[in-house]
């Protein structure tokens, strides 16, 4: 069944509620106010990923954890989203717009105590960021702005595409070894731990 004529299908871009446009701007290169304003919401939707990626690793660095390559994958993986959040806070900046930061809120992620269910973690926060990195590609082309929709693609959609199949690799190692849902973990976490290259790439 087709959409009604006029009804726009609900987007997931996360947008700045009290944005501040940069009309004004003598560095302002034909950036659209929607396109400002998706790029500063997902800026702010980056460094919240990056936050929560840092508290898992710190997660797995606990006494009665001690998985410390598994910390140190989450490590890496948070100051990669953090590079990225800043290259898109640059690229904002370059192309003469506002970013207008908000609350960072506190991770949704204090009952991860598992390896699988923080990589199914990371794998699900990965997949949300590509389905909004699209989105903003699409608003940007919708808005005469090709140039925000081609680095969009290269510089952030691209590399998490390459992620998304790393992390796909070992949710199924994490599975094969034994890892499980539950925090008492066992060998299988392990095995992951001291065998699995990904963990220290």
């Amino acid at each position: 069944m087709a959409e009604p004529a006029g009804k726009k299908l609900k987007s997931s871009l996360p947008l700045c509620k009290a944005h501040r446009s940069s009309a004004g701007s003598r560095a302002r290169q034909n950036l659209q106010a929607a396109v400002e304003e998706a790029l500063c919401g997902v800026s702010s939707l980056l460094w919240d990923g990056a936050y929560r990626l840092q508290a898992l690793a710190v997660v797995f660095e606990r006494d009665d954890l001690a998985l410390p390559r598994v910390a140190a994958f989450f490590h890496q993986e948070a100051l990669k989203q953090q590079d990225e959040a800043e290259a898109m806070l640059g690229y904002l900046a370059e192309r003469g717009g506002n970013y207008c930061g908000r609350d960072i809120q506190k991770p949704d992620c204090e009952a991860v105590g598992a390896v699988l269910p923080a990589l199914e973690l990371l794998l699900l926060q990965l997949k949300e960021e590509v389905g909004v990195l699209v989105e903003l590609s699409q608003l940007a082309r919708e808005h005469g702005d090709p140039h925000t929709a081609s680095v969009v693609k290269s510089h952030f959609l691209a590399p998490r595409v390459d992620r998304t199949k790393l992390l796909g690799d070992l949710l199924t190692s994490a599975r094969r070894v034994g890892c499980s849902d539950n925090q008492a973990g066992g060998f299988g976490e392990y095995i992951l731990n001291e065998l699995q290259d990904e963990l220290t790439g």
